[in-house]
């Protein structure tokens, strides 16, 4: 299915708004592609995502010619110490260069995903520490990477790529839909044309996300952006966008999140009264040492700059990126 055609159907009847493009393990859809026939449906994945991600399943394993049902493979190491994906029972099936070819293949006509969703412990798919053995089949002892999601990752090193076993940590499924949310952002922005202002403008409304995930490379990204003038638009652009994603991969804590709020409830100084600005310390701190989600503290302070908009925190992707369906900052 080409782009064109596949964003086509990225949109249901009645949004107004594209869904964003996510790759998928097939297998976490419930099509019944898995050695044994079976699937592995991810109700969150299916049900909760779909709304907001368009899906692009793949199945390699199928894709390279395997059949379902099918003899099943793992990681093994070999003698030669590279690691391959042979069969479990008959070590003469040898689809790595196949699987190999397919995922770099696959991983260059998917460059225009904005994330991608794998199958956890999959000799394909698996992210990591995936199992890998010795050819008498004994534990190998060192963590491995399914060979089409090692191709992958190696064609497209700034999409965000999660497992879906790991999307139930709610602090690791914040920061995936976040990346997701923010790379589909920035396709959009060199999509419409990369010029000096898009990229101020982009860093001026992702900085307090920025700050909560990582502080200091959000420094470096402002005095990356202030050399524009200096340095050719595009070579300025592909650093940054390296380092912007290297700095949300890093989980923001309540700590820097804590930061970020004070740094907010600091644009109402002069609006709010001692009573409210209290209340809002409390909120934060009790956020801050664990006692109630950043959802609390988050709602609060948009109560208070609906009330008195401020036309920085306005455009602050922070505050507002988390779709409220999804639920994800109740539980951070």
């Amino acid at each position: 299915m080409s782009r064109e055609s596949d964003q086509s159907q990225a949109t249901d009847a009645g949004e107004s708004q594209p869904r964003i493009p996510v790759g998928v393990s097939s297998c976490l859809l419930g099509e019944e592609v898995r050695y044994d026939g079976s699937h592995k449906r991810n109700p969150f994945v299916t049900d909760a995502l779909s709304r907001y991600f368009h899906y692009v399943p793949v199945c390699p394993e199928v894709a390279i010619g395997l059949s379902t049902p099918r003899p099943p493979i793992r990681l093994e190491l070999a003698e030669d110490e590279r690691i391959r994906v042979r069969g479990v029972r008959d070590r003469r099936i040898d689809v790595t260069d196949a699987m190999e070819t397919f995922g770099h293949e696959k991983g260059r006509e998917l460059r225009w995903l904005s994330g991608y969703i794998l199958k956890s412990k999959s000799p394909s798919c698996g992210m990591e520490r995936v199992k890998v053995y010795k050819p008498d089949g004994h534990p190998a002892g060192i963590p491995g990477r399914g060979a089409y999601a090692r191709a992958l990752m190696k064609e497209n090193p700034l999409l965000p790529v999660e497992e879906e076993g790991r999307l139930n940590d709610p602090s690791l499924r914040e920061g995936f839909v976040c990346r997701v949310f923010c790379y589909y952002r920035w396709q959009r922005l060199i999509e419409a044309g990369l010029t000096r202002k898009a990229l101020v403008d982009f860093h001026a409304d992702h900085k307090l996300l920025l700050m909560a995930h990582d502080d200091q490379r959000m420094r470096a990204l402002g005095r990356l952006v202030s050399t524009l003038g200096e340095q050719p638009l595009e070579e300025v652009a592909e650093a940054y966008i390296e380092a912007f994603m290297a700095a949300l991969a890093r989980p923001a804590t309540r700590g820097r999140h804590a930061n970020v709020l004070y740094h907010l409830l600091g644009h109402l100084k002069r609006e709010l009264d001692p009573a409210d600005k209290q209340e809002a310390v409390t909120v934060i701190e009790q956020y801050r040492t664990g006692m109630v989600p950043l959802i609390v503290p988050v709602t609060l302070l948009r109560h208070h700059f609906r009330r008195w908009p401020d036309p920085y925190v306005e455009r602050q992707f922070y505050l507002y990126w988390s779709p409220p369906e999804l639920a994800l900052l109740n539980q951070v």
